[in-house]
């Protein structure tokens, strides 16, 4: 993330300066510490995502866009690719793939501005008056 945002602008102020300016920030970045991500090859889990992605596109895009992420998972182990869910789930939420809901969403009623109450609410802040009745005074 740090190493796409030096990427971004490093052209207009250099890769030193900006690992200061980043650093007087409160985060810590040193210029060999980008340098070694910019020439690290992607892990062996970013070169299978992106090979997952693909598969799970192409039987994405087979079925309509109608498949969620449990179909979708059946569907890939069922042509051979052994995944999990979880990594199906993952990697259709960063491609921005949907299934279809078939729940409807429930259009209700919005509650109007709250009517005042019929008879007057006596809290413990104000007590009603004290009045002299036949049997006593009412408290």
């Amino acid at each position: 993330m740090l190493v796409d945002y030096i990427d971004q602008h490093r052209d207009r102020f250099g890769v030193e300066p900006i690992c200061e300016v980043l650093e007087s920030a409160g985060t810590k970045i040193a210029p060999s510490t980008y340098y070694a991500a910019k020439t690290r090859p992607p892990s062996a889990r970013a070169v299978r995502d992106a090979e997952l992605v693909l598969v799970i596109g192409q039987v994405h895009k087979d079925n309509i866009g109608v498949y969620g992420a449990r179909k979708v998972h059946a569907e890939v182990n069922r042509k051979g690719t052994k995944v999990a869910r979880c990594t199906v789930e993952r990697l259709m939420k960063a491609a921005g793939l949907r299934g279809i809901s078939r729940d409807k969403t429930r259009k209700t009623t919005t509650a109007t501005a709250p009517r005042p109450s019929p008879r007057p609410t006596w809290s413990s802040a104000s007590s009603p008056p004290r009045l002299p009745t036949n049997c006593g005074w009412r408290t």
